[in-house]
């Protein structure tokens, strides 16, 4: 909020007296024209550049005395610096996201490919969730805590940013995932535990069943948000690598478990979502906002601290100025 955003007026329609200062100004002029008349010379040529310093810096005496006036009017209006000051008592969620990482998140079915935009959905989600803690957690063929939870969420979306396949041993051990993420979450004192799973595959590796992951996290009361993502039928996807570690792309059916996602969420008590293209991704994370809501209060206190004597204080010292080299310095002979 800018400076004159907070000004606050108590009496605002005081500073309708400004407009007396063009009139002012009139009737100072035709006082100025009666006092000091014009004299005319048939040459001024003599006179060219001869005005002492005193006659240059007399004209400025009635500049101080029209600032006093409005320091004067701004004074009365009563001028005040709104202090405002917001209380927030926030019941919030802890929030755990569980990123697949596994090659196939490079197909080319999104674009530029899965990774990229499941990873720019998720900065967005935690913009929106001002209040919760949110983690990271990563998988492939094996899994681990990319960043534990947290309100800090400039840790969270650097940790997302930075995401790349091949960070890990290559497979989808999506058991894995979820049981890491719900170890991390398990012994929050939260009321409210969510775990959200992207995957765009079927559970091949891992020495924890995604079954019982989810039944371990129903135990500790955790929901869970499974989202699959891949377009239907086939896509452009990494199907064996060079030896100087590129990937070599071919098409490829898009296979993705919906009866294991569909069930590790009803176990739970959360939902299964199919995102096949960036706009339904993220309607997804749109719904899980909505079907998520953190319980806000919010008491707004405002406190005012009065600032009309600063302008009291100049108008004060501009007119005993002006007063003062009015009738010493700057005075004149009538």
């Amino acid at each position: 909020m800018s400076f004159f955003n907070q000004i606050h007026f108590v009496n605002p329609e005081l500073l309708a007296l400004l407009l007396l200062l063009p009139l002012a100004a009139f009737f100072y002029y035709q006082r100025y024209r009666k006092y000091y008349p014009t004299l005319r010379l048939s040459s001024l040529v003599a006179l060219e550049g001869i005005q002492s310093w005193r006659g240059r810096w007399r004209a400025l005496l009635p500049v101080a005395r029209a600032l006093s006036f409005v320091c004067l009017i701004v004074a009365i209006a009563r001028p005040q610096i709104m202090l405002k000051e917001d209380r927030i008592n926030a019941d919030s969620i802890d929030i755990m996201l569980v990123m697949d990482l596994s090659s196939s998140m490079l197909a080319q079915d999104f674009t530029p490919d899965r990774l990229e935009v499941s990873k720019n959905m998720a900065v967005a989600f935690v913009n929106k969730r001002p209040y919760d803690r949110i983690g990271l957690t990563v998988f492939a063929g094996e899994a681990f805590t990319q960043c534990p939870l947290t309100s800090d969420h400039r840790i969270v979306k650097e940790f997302l940013i930075n995401l790349q396949c091949g960070m890990l041993e290559d497979g989808t051990a999506i058991g894995m995932g979820l049981a890491t993420a719900v170890n991390r979450t398990k012994d929050s004192p939260s009321k409210s535990k969510v775990i959200i799973l992207l995957t765009d595959g079927v559970n091949n590796t891992g020495y924890i069943k995604p079954i019982t992951a989810a039944e371990i996290a129903r135990e500790f009361g955790i929901k869970v948000y499974t989202i699959g993502v891949g377009t239907i039928g086939d896509a452009l996807t990494p199907v064996s690598r060079r030896s100087d570690g590129r990937y070599i792309f071919g098409l490829a059916r898009v296979e993705i478990d919906e009866p294991l996602m569909q069930q590790i969420a009803e176990m739970t008590g959360g939902r299964y979502f199919r995102a096949t293209d960036a706009e339904s991704l993220q309607q997804v994370y749109d719904q899980i906002d909505k079907l998520e809501k953190t319980k806000v209060e919010v008491t707004t206190i405002k406190r005012y601290s009065e600032e009309f004597y600063y302008f009291a204080g100049i108008a004060l010292f501009l007119l005993i100025l002006e007063f003062i080299f009015r009738y010493t310095i700057f005075r004149t002979i009538p």
